[in-house]
């Protein structure tokens, strides 16, 4: 049987599978959670997606996670960003659909789903606020944030063998002060938090309460 609170939402390849268990269906505070890459084990059932939907539940926010195009019972196949992009306004236009009362929307991300989850948050005028953990710098074109003036909250492992922190740092100190950001590094962290799952979720917190 398939389990309580996963659900299929449709989407123009087919569908996408989520996992979507709100306590309010009239909720002012709504996120969505998107996974690491899917070429590489990414998931919506990742440890550290999970433990930043459970941060943001823990101060007020529905959460929806998904799993991206060919990932799980997701139907289509990896896009290299661009259709996974396109499935995250799905997956958003779905939460909004059904959370019609929310008045903050917050976007994050995990690795490759920070990537997407910048780039569809920052061009989306529904989005107040956005969470990019672990973000793949020397991978990704991050050029798009000069002009993107929402609050937005990176969370970096000083020890991220493999997202390094210091492209990251490189691309943040280029930007303007209009853009909006906070970093946190967390000291002794790889990529996956292994074991800084609480200063990981308590940096979330912060930022999102």
């Amino acid at each position: 049987m398939y389990p309580a609170g996963n659900l299929f939402i449709p989407a123009p390849h087919g569908r996408l599978e989520a996992i979507y268990r709100p306590k309010s269906e009239q909720a002012e505070r709504v996120a969505l959670v998107l996974h690491p890459h899917p070429m590489h084990g990414g998931t919506m059932h990742n440890k550290v997606v999970f433990r930043a939907a459970k941060a943001l539940g823990e101060v007020g926010f529905e959460t929806l996670r998904f799993n991206f195009r060919g990932v799980g019972a997701s139907t289509g196949e990896y896009d290299e960003g661009k259709g996974e992009c396109d499935d995250a306004r799905v997956a958003l236009d779905y939460l909004l659909s059904v959370q019609p009362h929310a008045r903050e929307v917050l976007l994050a991300g995990f690795s490759f789903g920070s990537v997407v989850g910048l780039r569809v948050g920052c061009a989306d005028e529904r989005v107040q606020r956005l969470i990019a953990i672990g973000a793949p710098a020397r991978l990704s074109t991050l050029e798009f944030l000069q002009a993107c003036t929402k609050p937005k909250l990176f969370v970096h492992g000083e020890l991220d063998e493999i997202a390094p922190l210091a492209p990251l740092e490189d691309i943040l100190q280029q930007l303007p002060a209009t853009t909006n950001y906070q970093l946190v590094r967390i000291a002794n962290a790889g990529h996956f938090f292994d074991d800084q799952a609480n200063e990981l979720m308590t940096a979330i917190r912060e930022f999102a309460a």
